[in-house]
């Protein structure tokens, strides 16, 4: 543990979907300076995201700058006192990039990206398991969603990155890593690593074993040598370079976001959590032993905290359209024109007035994972109007929500989860969307259990902030856990009965399947 006397700081990298941020935690895990920044996203074609990684690696250095000006002009000594800094990031999103140039060989392809397609039914009928071949090595089902899918699509799609892979000098990474390689010197000796939590989501990594999978690398045809090493969630990787501010400074914590934002809410065996960002991903804390799912989850890393800690693992359920509903409608529609101007919208109705909507923007993931199925908004007579529009949408994230949480009680059963001293389960969420009371209430009210949000709502730079101060000695593992960042939390208790919440729920199910089978409509 850091001496009391000293200024002493941790700082987090958190790299998201649609913005970049740097947070600085002083000694208490309490944020004393940010910076954020949000930046371009690409739709090529129908269904595709991209992103330039040459543009992350310079919101992250912009962010960093001025971050660290913001500390000065408040007389904090930032610089001096920063111990360790910790990254999180978006999973899934794949580059490749040249070993000697350091340039991307194609832009980022983003995590909802659906252009995998025709690669997914091609695998399906090809291996012998089909959609749930790799699911007991890694705990996922072929999907658009995972990275190993984006890799094969760049190498049969991109002569770049063909030639590169047949001369050796492409090197494949998830966010995590082109963030790493890059900060850690480049073309001039950066590591090329990945921790475990963003290497459980490749669809290529074995869950037990934490290292790649031969039969899986065989099966796919991916070359071993273009793969980042494994390694914990809190360890010392590598110095900031001199290229960038805070050159010298150890990165020595990284986890993807979800699996930061368990961290960050110190979610222990049996404990579960919900982010509220683009997407919605709720984790539950399976403890020691992968936990296999039948009801359409995913099997993954919940954290491991230094080279010898054990591995936690975790059941997930993804939701690829929550907040980005919202920007939908701000952006595409113009029925808002800020983000924040939904709850006041949604809070001039009562209800949704009958009115469901499907955000199956890209296909829908868990616990339905249909590829095929695309937005509808359903139950629109003369009656509707965009309030009520407004609320269907936010209803949407909790039917989703819900959806993943009652696959989850299936799953784990009773033991595998924690109650309240008054027999109740209880969701942690964080997350920007969870700013939005409305929002929260309409989830305590759909899923019929009590909704706690804490003080900081931003527990995804928050955990990575704790994996780096715990592998730089700042905090102990018992100092965290025993709630190192104890503060008022906010609980939203359900006000729906029981009656009503059940047709609500049948009412969803049934606007769910109306939205299979649409993605062949023509245009």
């Amino acid at each position: 543990m850091a001496g009391e006397g000293e200024e002493v700081y941790v700082a987090a990298i958190d790299q998201g979907t649609t913005s970049t941020r740097f947070i600085v935690y002083d000694r208490h895990a309490k944020p004393v300076t940010s910076h954020q920044l949000e930046f371009k996203q690409h739709y090529p074609e129908a269904g595709w995201v991209e992103h330039d990684p040459m543009e992350i690696i310079e919101t992250v250095k912009v962010c960093i700058q001025e971050a660290v000006k913001k500390a000065k002009d408040s007389k904090l000594n930032v610089v001096s006192g920063l111990k360790a800094i910790g990254i999180t990031n978006q999973r899934e999103t794949t580059v490749m990039w040249s070993k000697s140039t350091g340039r991307p060989l194609y832009n980022a392809i983003v995590w909802m990206d659906a252009r995998t397609s025709p690669v997914c039914r091609r695998l399906e009928s090809e291996l012998s398991g089909g959609r749930t071949h790799f699911v007991e090595t890694c705990g996922l089902p072929i999907s658009t969603y995972f990275s190993a899918l984006k890799l094969l699509w760049l190498m049969e799609n991109v002569d770049a990155v063909k030639d590169a892979v047949r001369t050796g000098d492409a090197l494949f990474g998830t966010i995590d890593t082109w963030l790493i390689w890059n900060l850690t010197g480049g073309v001039h000796g950066g590591q090329h690593v990945t921790d475990c939590s963003n290497a459980s989501r490749t669809m290529l990594m074995n869950l037990k074993t934490l290292d790649w999978d031969k039969p899986t690398l065989d099966a796919l045809g991916v070359p071993a040598e273009i793969l980042p090493k494994i390694i914990s969630n809190s360890e010392k990787i590598g110095v900031v370079a001199k290229e960038f501010p805070l050159a010298g400074v150890p990165i020595s914590g990284c986890l993807g976001d979800q699996h930061a934002a368990m961290l960050g809410q110190l979610c222990q065996k049996g404990e579960a959590k919900s982010t509220y960002g683009t997407g919605a991903f709720i984790l539950l804390n399976t403890g020691e032993e992968p936990t296999q799912s039948s009801h359409g989850l995913l099997s993954t890393i919940a954290y491991k905290l230094g080279p010898t800690a054990p591995t936690n693992y975790a059941l997930e359920g993804s939701i690829a359209i929550a907040g980005a509903a919202v920007q939908w409608l701000r952006d595409s529609l113009g029925i808002i024109q800020t983000a924040a101007e939904i709850e006041k919208l949604a809070e001039t109705v009562p209800d949704s007035g009958g009115v469901y909507f499907v955000p199956a923007f890209n296909g829908l993931f868990a616990p339905w994972w249909r590829d095929d199925a695309r937005g509808i908004c359903i139950g629109i007579t003369r009656f509707t109007n965009k309030g009520h529009i407004a609320r269907a949408v936010l209803e949407s994230m909790c039917f989703q929500v819900n959806d993943v949480l009652s696959s989850m009680h299936k799953d784990a059963g009773e033991a595998g989860e924690v109650k309240s001293a008054e027999g109740e389960f209880l969701l942690r969420v964080d997350g920007g969307a969870t700013v939005n009371n409305h929002l929260m209430q309409i989830q305590a009210d759909l899923l019929g259990s009590p909704v706690v949000r804490p003080a900081d709502i931003e527990t995804t730079a928050l955990g990575a902030a704790y994996a780096a101060g715990l592998a730089a000695g700042v905090w102990t593992k018992e100092h965290v856990f025993a709630g190192l960042h104890k503060e008022n939390t906010t609980v939203f208790r359900p006000k729906l009965n029981e009656g009503h919440r059940k047709n609500r729920a049948d009412s969803w199910y049934k606007a769910v399947s109306r939205s299979f089978d649409l993605a062949d409509l023509s245009l």
